[in-house]
Parts: C-alpha cells; structure tokens; sequence
C-alpha cells in the first residue's frame, strides 16, 4: 500500500488504491483509510470524482457479500466448514462456518452470530501428570491463521471463554455461549478426527519416557519457562563441545569434574530412589565460578545466563515452580549473594524445600487443591561465600556439597564461554541413552560400590548418598562419554563431606556456648562492673537460666533440644529430674544451667597452654 504522500490525482483513483481499501478487514482501520484519502482526494482537487468511484465499489461490496450469505445457505446443506487455508473442513452440524464467520440460522430466518471470523478447534492435549486437557484453536484474523492452547475449561463455559478477546478472537459476552455451542460441536463431531496429543508440563523422566528427547510427548508447561524448556535443545558441534571439555578435565581441577558429575547426576536422583541436594561452588571473585556453570548447564542446554542459567532474584514460589518444571534435570543458580530480599529472610526454608523434591500444597479460587510441584534433581549454584553460611539448622547444611573453588580455574575463560555458548546439548541427550543401554540394576551396582566406600559412622549418611549419586555419574560419563579416565578420586570426593559433630546442631551449640563463655570472661566475675551471666566454678560454666536461653536464641539454637542432648552426653548437671539445678548466689537460689566446659578450658574458662618439651634440635 503506498504512503498517501505519494499519491497523485492520477494514482489516488487508480483500482489498486480501492482494492486495497476494501482488503482491509478491521472495519475500524478500514474507516480510517477511507477518511485519509478522502482527505488527500480534496488536497490534489479530486475529491467529487474520489467519491463517485468510492461509491460504485461500496455497491460492489455489498454484492459481494450478499452473495457470501448465499454461499453460505448452500455450505450449510453439506454440514462442513468451509474455510479456506491449511486445514481441512471439519463437520460442523448445523453451523454455517466459512470466511465470512460462523453463524446459526434461526427458526425465523435471522441470522445469529457466534463469530466474526473463522475459528476451530484442532488438537486435544492431554497432560500425563494430571489428565487435564487443553484444546489448540486455530483462527483466522486479518487474512492469516493463528494457534493457541488453551484450558479445555476455557472453552466450555460462557463466562470464561471471553477471555479469549485478550489473544485476538472476536467474543463478547453476546456471543459467547453461540462459540462455545460450536466448538463443542465441531469437537464432538470429530472426535476420530481430532488428534489427542498426550503432554507435560515438566522436563527428564515421564513413565518411561525422557522429555524433550522423546518427541512423541509435547510441552505444555508455564509460558514463563517456555524459554528454559526451548532452551534445552542441541546447537553446533558435539566434536567441538567434547575436545574442548575433555581438555578441560586434562586440567584434574576438581571444579570441572564435580560439576559437570553433578549436571550429569541430576537425572539419575529419580531412577536411583535419592532425594534433592545442592551442590554449591564457592570461592573469590575471577576464579571461573559462571564458567563452570557455564560448562556444565552446557550439557544440557544452551548455558547463556539469558536462557537456562538463573538466579536468587526470584521468589520462592517461582524457584519452587521452575523446580516442578525441570523436574530431573538440573536447576542452576547464579551467584547466592544476589537474592531478592524474600528469598534473603529465608534462605534456610528455601534450602529444605528444594531438597525435600516436594512444594507447598496450595488451594485455588474454586476452593479446590492444585496439584503439588514435584521434583528430583540437583540443585548446582555458586558464590563467593559457602551457601552453608546462610543456613544454620544442621538438616539444611546436610543437603548440600561444597567444592571451594581456587585461583584460575581456566587459562582462557573467555574461550570456554564462547565455546560451550556455541556447541551444547548433546552431552545430556547421550547420557540419557548410556543409562537406558546400561539399565537400572547395573547402575544401581556401581552406586553400591561407591556407597559401602562413602559410608563412614563419622560422616552424615545423607550427604554421602549424594554424594555417591554424583560418582555413580562422573563414572558413566568417564567411561562411555569422554573415555578418558579423568575420574573424581575418592579422596577428593571425600574432601567434601562434613564431620558428624561439625554438623550436629547441638555439638555446634556446645562449642558456640565453650566460645562465649571463653571470649565474656568478665561477665562471670562477680566484681567487674558489667552484666553477669553466672559464674565459673569446678570446671562448669554456671549460667542463669535467663541468660541461657538468651544465648541459645542468638546463635539460633533450641535450647529444649540442646539440653536434652547434654544431659545423654553427661555435659551438664541435673537436679531432681530438672535439667538445671539451684545455686546460690549473694545468699538468693537462682535456677542455672550447669555446663561442663571441654578439656582445654581452665576453671576461669582460658584454654590451657600445655609446657612443650625441649626439641632435641633448634
């Protein structure tokens, strides 16, 4: 259509120009051309002969659809749609269904509508984990078709279906219980016809499938994380993306291994009955922490930051919606210390709820129960602090393993990023066929020979059970993938479980209380002039009561839970039952809690400085 600046009093009567005026289908944009060259018309002084013409093709409009109407009687007689475009007619009853719209002939002759252009329903989707259906729509606007999915709910009732208005389709609440009357008779008119694609909404294991690698089950999950899932694809060159890892590995940096074990452990925590876990890589700023990320989001997907990459600046809601979606595949975290400030309040209860593979049970408008999120993956983020420094319950450090990360993990990190951005996606899809070749029973004998070599009574069962979920895989992916013998060593792997008594909410107690006993000597001399919290007598750190539970609340600790467990350990005294006892002080009884301090604090609570023998040599 040309500018109207380029009209001249020849061109602006030209046939072309009324064409195309009367091809405009939106009779709003249609008005507002006829008004435009009416006024160009008068500009270059044709306007009366602009208005005759104008007139003979109004007449020839009207024609034009009396004869539609026509051809609509005579379609209406074979029971068909009669749209012209890519899809075949469909049987539609009654129903007159052509170019023109779709319309109901009454009793009387009047014509109803239920709507303005073509529309039609072409696909049923039925999601795996919940049998709700969604219906595809294909409609026609402007000269060109469209499709969407939407709720199958959506288009069974009047009251819901105007809310396709929003995506384009012409309903009102005038119209509305005529569309959904045809489109539920075009649906059930076809059922034969009408192919029923079975869906999900999540990524990794569904029955017996994998998905996005078997094609047969489509998406249908959230739009927001249509990205992520799109993400999850294969670009480049498997070559170029394996030469280049393997030298990486070449390197013996624990940091490329672990995480890429862990990437490629994510799918097997289902399969092998374990439950989520984190693992978090910490350390100083330009130590290649994003890069190792980067490498191992790589064997999944494409590792840009933009695209299946994420982050804290969420809430815990969407971290808990994205879980459900990625369900076995792994979910990567940027950087702990950039959080939103609701995920920063809570960044304990966000640790256990990622873990426990399982979401908060929400109800919806109709007073029903939405389905649960599910998921069992791992969790792989980085920081420059330790995620265990933001959580102090023993439970939530227990389900994660940290690998520090040292100085310059990569000679040219650049050239990583660039290659791994390039060439992704293949590994994750090769694994997931190794494993299906090798078949549970096998694998679940390799995590067994990892397990009985993990299992120490000194070290938390539950770490070391993930951890042998990570070595089970970095030793199919050493063997069948990169064949090159660059496995995790044992020692190394062990270098991050945690100490029993380091993780022990009440052992971490006892040592923060021996610590704030040892560094507050003056407020257990009854001279100095500052507040007291008891006294220190015969090896015991006599405490009040009061003064007890105040400590115990700022290191974040249960002081129910913490004396209970002393009292087994023979640390404290009793009286009576009561696990504190009468003392006291300046001629009044106080209840206190009798704390015994460990072997190298004195009866002043100083650590003692033992007398070193003489070195037979200088």
């Amino acid at each position: 259509m040309k500018e109207l600046k380029e009209l001249d009093a020849d061109s602006i009567l030209d046939d072309e120009v009324f064409i195309e005026l009367f091809e405009i289908e939106d009779p709003i944009e249609r008005s507002k051309r006829k008004v435009q060259l009416g006024r160009r018309a008068r500009v270059l002084g044709v306007k009366s002969d602009f208005d005759e013409l104008l007139k003979g093709y109004n007449q020839a409009d009207r024609e034009m659809k009396r004869q539609e109407k026509e051809t609509r009687a005579v379609c209406s007689l074979d029971n068909y749609t009669n749209f012209s475009g890519e899809y075949d007619n469909m049987f539609c009853g009654g129903w007159i269904a052509n170019d023109a719209g779709i319309y109901a002939q009454t009793s009387g002759g009047i014509e109803e509508v239920a709507c303005y252009h073509p529309i039609l329903p072409i696909e049923r989707l039925k999601n795996l984990e919940t049998g709700e259906e969604q219906i595809k729509l294909a409609y026609k606007r402007n000269g060109r078709w469209n499709e969407i999915v939407v709720p199958k709910i959506m288009i069974t009732s009047a009251s819901k279906i105007v809310a396709l208005s929003g995506r384009g389709i012409a309903v009102t609440s005038e119209n509305a219980k005529l569309l959904v009357k045809y489109l539920a008779d075009v649906e059930n008119g076809n059922d034969d016809y009408i192919d029923v694609q079975y869906s999900t909404s999540k990524l990794g294991w569904i029955e017996n499938e994998f998905i996005p690698y078997d094609t047969d089950i489509i998406f249908d999950g959230d739009s927001r994380f249509r990205q992520t899932f799109e993400s999850v694809s294969e670009r480049g060159s498997y070559k170029l993306w394996l030469d280049h890892v393997k030298d990486l590995r070449k390197s013996g940096r624990i940091e490329v291994k672990f995480l890429l074990a862990a990437s490629f452990a994510s799918v097997l925590v289902h399969p092998l009955g374990g439950l989520p876990f984190f693992v978090d890589l910490w350390g100083e700023t330009e130590g290649g922490k994003t890069v190792s990320l980067m490498v191992a989001a790589s064997v999944w997907a494409n590792p840009d930051e933009s695209s299946y990459i994420g982050d804290f600046k969420t809430t815990d809601v969407a971290l808990e919606a994205k879980a459900d979606m990625l369900n076995n595949l792994p979910m990567f975290l940027d950087d702990t210390s950039k959080t939103s400030a609701r995920i920063r309040d809570n960044f304990e209860g966000i640790v256990y709820d990622l873990c426990s593979g399982k979401g908060k049970s929400r109800s919806n408008k109709d007073l029903g129960i939405n389905r649960e999120n599910r998921w069992k993956n791992v969790m792989i983020c980085n920081g420059e602090r330790p995620l265990s420094s933001y959580v102090n319950q023993g439970g939530a450090i227990n389900r994660i393993l940290e690998v520090e990360c040292g100085k310059k993990v990569y000679d040219d990190p650049q050239k990583t990023a660039d290659t791994v951005k390039k060439n992704y996606g293949f590994a994750g899809k090769k694994f997931v066929e190794v494993i299906r070749e090798l078949g549970i029973d096998r694998i679940r004998e390799i995590q067994s020979e990892f397990k009985k070599e993990l299992f120490n009574a000194d070290k938390m069962q539950k770490q070391s059970l993930s951890l042998s979920i990570v070595l089970t895989a970095d030793k199919i992916a050493t063997e069948h993938i990169f064949n090159d013998g660059q496995y995790i060593s044992l020692d190394d792997a062990k270098s991050v479980l945690i100490d029993r008594n380091e993780l022990s909410d009440n052992e971490r107690c006892y040592q923060f209380i021996l610590d704030k006993v040892a560094m507050n000597s003056q407020r257990f001399d009854l001279l100095s002039n500052c507040e007291k919290w008891g006294v220190i007598e015969d090896g015991y750190a006599i405490i009040y009561n009061q003064a007890f539970k105040e400590l115990c609340r700022s290191g974040g600790f249960s002081e129910k839970s913490f004396l209970s467990w002393a009292d087994k350990n023979s640390l404290i005294q009793t009286q009576g039952g009561r696990l504190n006892k009468v003392k006291k002080v300046n001629g009044s009884p106080i209840r206190c809690v009798y704390i015994k301090l460990n072997g190298n604090i004195d009866k002043d609570g100083f650590e003692k400085i033992e007398e070193q023998e003489e070195l037979p040599f200088k």
